[in-house]
């Protein structure tokens, strides 16, 4: 009697969480999610409130996964299924208050499970993608309650290409790439107050050695994190000095705007 086949090798895709928990999402990816997540979290402090945030275009559930972690109740959506199993599968790995419904941004004015529901809502890096960006802010506010907070990051217009792909051509329907370059400051406004909010803040994140280092990790694809790990610490320390010296346009450009309360 032959001995028993041996399942197949599978690889833990989740096997840093187990290891370091949901802090490691954000760390393996490059320095352009670092970024963001310091604008999150600038934003977005640590709360014994448990206000709900909801994070529209959530990829993995990094962001997510992090903001449970500092008390928030979240609910991070997106249409790609494999994705949402991938967050769903990490938030229990880390007893994280954080759910992963399917869903379509483009559809959500049609969700009213979601209106007037969250402190908190989310959009990074996601509004590029979709050809009705006015339609996406007005439903992006619609989910806010009344002085909730919409966080929100894109690409800058006046970026420097960090690989080919990055200069276009864009298509000019929906293919899951993006649809447009990127905004600049007025555009942004343009959009948020279109919808009813009301602008607080817009800034940027990703400058001069974030690009740079996001470049190499990407040239080394798997061995990306280990070539450029040992200088991670460079963006935090010279990227701000060398914007305000050099005028180096930042990769993503930043709005924070709040739903009025009266």
């Amino acid at each position: 009697m032959s001995a028993p086949a041996k399942p197949p090798f599978r690889f833990d895709r989740s096997l840093l969480i187990r290891l370091f928990g949901a802090r490691a999402a954000l760390l393996h990816g490059d320095l352009l999610m670092l970024d963001r997540w310091g604008f999150v979290k600038r934003h977005m402090p640590r709360t014994g409130n448990a206000e709900a945030a909801f994070d529209v275009g959530c990829g993995t559930g990094a962001f997510s996964l992090n903001l449970a972690r500092r008390g928030y109740r979240v609910t991070g959506l997106s249409w790609d299924e494999r994705n949402q199993a991938v967050a769903q599968e990490r938030a229990a790995i880390c007893a994280l208050p954080a759910d992963f419904p399917i869903g379509d941004a483009r559809q959500l004015g049609a969700m009213e499970q979601h209106k007037a529901r969250y402190e908190y809502v989310l959009s990074l890096e996601n509004i590029e993608h979709i050809l009705d960006d006015r339609k996406l802010m007005r439903d992006l506010k619609a989910c806010l309650k009344s002085g909730g907070w919409l966080v929100l990051s894109t690409p800058n217009k006046d970026y420097r290409a960090i690989t080919g792909v990055d200069n276009g051509p864009f298509p000019t329907e929906e293919t899951g790439w993006h649809v447009r370059r990127g905004y600049t400051a007025a555009m942004l406004r343009e959009l948020a107050e279109g919808a009813g909010l009301v602008v607080e803040q817009i800034g940027g994140c990703s400058g001069f050695f974030s690009q740079k280092l996001t470049t190499l990790m990407r040239k080394f694809g798997r061995l990306g994190f280990l070539v450029t790990f040992p200088m991670r610490i460079l963006p935090l320390l010279l990227d701000r000095p060398i914007a305000r010296l050099f005028g180096y346009a930042d990769y993503s450009l930043t709005l924070v705007a709040y739903k009025p309360r009266f």
